[in-house]
């Protein structure tokens, strides 16, 4: 039997508003084989709704033959649930009366029992005086379609939705497509960023980036997600973030071999949290350096020894260089203070502080020297070379008596049992960031200290 079966009930069956069919034979083939030799499931119902015609690849799809298909009222009890079958011939009939082409999606069932999800395309036809005379169905599975729509509704969620940044990032490492997340982080438009070097918009980190996707491009994604420091240049200036980044190579899914297409980056923005890590593991540390200094002190016979062992611990991870500086005899029976200096870091090469008396004589601090406003405040002043480089900077640090290198200070006052004693004054170099307030309060800490160190020292002039 051919793969389409027509009956005297369905001879007028045909394109809508096509005469009925007059030929013999020979037409009835015809219409078969065009049938059995189109890609898309068709299938036909008469007025009453019994199957006329069924092709090949509707066979294909279902398992059931056009002899199997054919002749049977509707689809209940063998192509569709039972349940169903009500609701399924209602929507599929429903052709019949409506303009145009009709599109539902509901699941037939093939001759083992599966289930098949099918979108369907039913049209009505016509008889010779326009009268419905029947319905036309083109039925295909639409799990391809599905995924399809999926993975559309995914790529759209991703790049407006979500909560992290995403970045396809082409085979010359230039973003392809960038999301709103990772515009904002970005600091720029998301059209802007397209076919930019990544070097355009990082100032600092940008290697270590071009790294990991060159990696990945070549070796796949790494096991594990990764963070990047980064310097994101910006309209308002550069911003300091921290990045964790995961990566995923993509591939062309119609080449035999993999060819790469570039890299899906996917990052979030963990500068708030990896900075309260780094405040909160920088204050335990600098907690333990005062207990440590603590206990070392406690060791010394000459309490002397002890201002430098506070002053050796509290530099550790904090400054470069230190000095320590003590009210001069009489120096407060004048207009002006003046500061003695007891004890140093070496500046010329690493070492512990060493003690230094330099026979009383006062230190020639210009006015206004932040050391002499420290004391006269009896609080704590920071001081920078600011903007100035080279042999300027220099200049700068040689004016306030502190060592070559120095473009940062930070002046504390000593103070013990409500008498100001002098002042200690933490100096870094270039290569380390100014003073901030957390500074202040560890080096206001480490002052107490070496404040009661020097009275019990006995460095400073007796009274009365």
């Amino acid at each position: 039997m051919s793969a389409s079966r027509r009956s005297g009930a369905t001879d007028e069956l045909g394109p809508e508003g096509s005469e009925p069919e007059r030929e013999g034979p020979a037409g009835s083939d015809l219409l078969a084989a065009l049938l059995d030799g189109m890609d898309a499931a068709l299938c036909a119902f008469d007025a009453d709704g019994v199957v006329t015609h069924w092709n090949r690849e509707a066979e294909r799809i279902l398992g059931w033959t056009a002899e199997e298909a054919v002749g049977r009222a509707g689809f209940a009890g063998w192509a569709v649930r039972s349940a169903d079958a009500e609701e399924v011939e209602a929507r599929l009939m429903s052709a019949m009366d409506a303009p145009g082409r009709q599109v539902n999606e509901f699941a037939l069932l093939t001759k083992d029992g599966r289930r098949v999800l099918v979108r369907t395309q039913s049209a009505a036809v016509r008889g010779p005086g326009r009268e419905p005379a029947g319905v036309y169905c083109a039925f295909s599975e639409v799990h391809a379609q599905i995924d399809l729509e999926r993975s559309i509704a995914l790529s759209e969620a991703l790049l407006e939705d979500a909560g992290w940044g995403v970045v396809l990032v082409d085979a010359d490492l230039r973003p392809a497509v960038v999301n709103a997340y990772a515009a904002r982080a970005l600091g720029a438009g998301r059209t802007s960023v397209l076919g930019r070097p990544l070097g355009e918009l990082l100032s600092q980190g940008v290697e270590e980036l071009e790294s990991a996707l060159t990696h990945v491009l070549a070796e796949g994604a790494p096991p594990a997600p990764a963070e990047t420091w980064v310097t994101v240049r910006t309209p308002e200036g550069e911003r300091r973030r921290c990045w964790r980044s995961g990566f995923v190579r993509l591939s062309s899914p119609l080449a035999e071999e993999p060819v790469p297409l570039g890299v899906g980056w996917l990052f979030q923005d963990v500068t708030e949290a990896r900075q309260g890590e780094q405040e909160a593991s920088l204050l335990r540390f600098r907690t333990q350096q005062l207990h440590r200094a603590a206990r070392a002190a406690a060791e010394c016979e000459n309490p002397a020894e002890a201002v430098t062992v506070h002053l050796d611990f509290a530099l550790a991870g904090f400054a470069d260089h230190a000095v320590i500086d003590r009210i001069a005899e009489g120096g407060t029976d004048t207009d002006r203070v003046r500061l003695v200096r007891i004890a140093e870091t070496p500046s010329g090469a690493p070492g512990p502080c060493r003690l230094d008396g330099r026979a009383g004589l006062p230190v020639l601090y210009a006015d206004g020297h932040p050391a002499l406003q420290c004391v006269e405040r009896a609080g704590t002043v920071r001081a920078g070379a600011g903007s100035l480089k080279g042999d300027a900077a220099r200049e700068w640090a040689s004016a306030r008596q502190w060592p070559q290198g120095t473009v940062h200070a930070l002046c504390t006052v000593l103070r013990s049992r409500g008498r100001t004693l002098g002042a200690v004054t933490f100096l870094r170099t270039s290569h380390r960031t100014a003073f901030e307030r957390a500074d202040a309060m560890y080096a206001e800490d480490v002052a107490a200290h070496i404040a009661t160190a020097l009275d019990l020292a006995a460095l400073l002039p007796e009274e009365g």
